[in-house]
């Protein structure tokens, strides 16, 4: 968290349960007849009178409503954790980019995942064409730790997506860290209810709000929580020269829906878990992924470090054409990509080109339905799209 976003830094609540964080994080003191958490500030510039001092001169560099959120989000990443600062911005890409490329100078080498989000690629191109090596290797298996050597900077995206694999945060950040490497973590999938990566070692936690942390489908935002205040302030430097800051009303929306975070986190990885066991069930489905389930490969890592395995499920159908047709015939979850919304959305995710999946790979986030109708939906829509 920024320095003027510490105050009151949720400290009162650190050994609380999910739910009071999540429903008290970031607020200020109450004031009487003010709100419980002031709407947002709309402004280019601030007064600023004689020498610029803090914490706010111009709506570039800082917001109040910014001040808030970041505070929320770091009482969830880093609850207790003194030192810690967190940095939102216009979105979950934005907030990718500005630690690789603030962190990265022509001529160090980054280990990235070879199966993770499908934009990497054209990160690696951009790193590339900037004199950075790139090394990739698949999540599962902790396979990243064989091309360490020399790296600059490790990047861990657990679970996968759209893959679903898990590797061992904490062993690959002592691996890391041995060899002189920073660390940054992708937590989108899990969440900061579902997974802390700083307390497993990182030195950042990175994630699209855009997803589930706001779970509406409806704002862009990202965000950067690091440890170390060097590292931080270059983040924050690139934020400022490229100008990816958050709309105060995107920043606003994405604090207020923090207060449900662990209603429809709990809900919603519930009903991921009862998905995944009916699907198992099920001849046509293969490659069935869910770190839930006790019999899915990453199981085991992932039952020691998350807290809550994700709303995500992943599995493969015969064709292309069945997997369309089973996404025609749905009629409680939307045709959609992203994941994380209250909303169940469901796509073939080989559409995009960017994945190595099979045609009929279909990606799941399970929405905060009532199961019993969400699992009645997508079994009918198997029994109806079979040939």
């Amino acid at each position: 968290m920024s320095e003027s976003a510490t105050e009151n830094g949720g400290a009162a609540f650190v050994d609380a349960g999910d739910g009071t964080r999540a429903v008290r994080a970031g607020l200020p003191e109450p004031v009487k007849h003010e709100p419980t958490l002031p709407g947002p500030v709309f402004a280019a510039h601030f007064h600023l009178p004689g020498d610029p001092t803090g914490p706010y001169t111009y709506g570039r560099d800082e917001n109040p409503t910014w001040t808030l959120l970041e505070r929320a989000i770091g009482e969830l990443e880093a609850p207790g954790q003194d030192g810690t600062e967190t940095l939102v911005f216009a979105s979950g890409m934005a907030a990718i980019s500005s630690v690789l490329f603030s962190q990265l100078r022509a001529g160090d080498a980054v280990v990235l995942p070879s199966d993770g989000y499908q934009v990497l690629p054209l990160v690696r191109a951009q790193l590339e064409a900037y004199g950075i090596e790139v090394r990739t290797a698949p999540t599962g298996g902790d396979a990243q730790l064989d091309v360490l050597d020399g790296a600059k900077l490790l990047w861990i995206e657990t679970p996968s997506n759209p893959g679903l694999d898990v590797c061992d945060v904490r062993r690959l950040a002592e691996a890391a860290h041995a060899r002189g490497a920073l660390v940054a973590v992708d937590n989108t999938l899990a969440t900061p209810l579902g997974q802390r990566p700083l307390e497993l070692g990182a030195d950042f936690s990175v994630a699209s709000g855009t997803k589930q942390l706001t779970g509406h489908g409806d704002i862009l935002l990202g965000y950067v929580t690091g440890r170390d205040a060097g590292t931080m302030a270059a983040v924050r430097r690139w934020r400022k020269i490229v100008g990816a800051i958050p709309g105060p009303m995107e920043a606003w929306l994405a604090h207020r829906s923090i207060a449900t975070l662990h209603l429809r986190v709990d809900r919603q990885n519930a009903t991921a878990l009862r998905v995944a066991e009916a699907l198992r069930e099920r001849p046509e489905v293969t490659g069935l992924r869910h770190p839930g389930l006790s019999d899915d490969p990453s199981h085991k890592i992932a039952s020691q470090q998350m807290r809550r395995y994700g709303c995500v499920v992943s599995f493969t159908l015969p064709s292309r054409e069945r997997a369309d047709r089973f996404l025609d015939a749905l009629r409680l979850v939307d045709d959609a990509t992203s994941f994380g919304g209250v909303r169940s959305t469901a796509e073939r995710r080989g559409r995009w080109g960017g994945d190595a999946v099979p045609e009929g790979f279909i990606r799941l986030s399970v929405g905060a339905e009532d199961p019993e109708d969400l699992i009645a939906d997508l079994l009918r829509a198997l029994d109806e799209s079979a040939d």
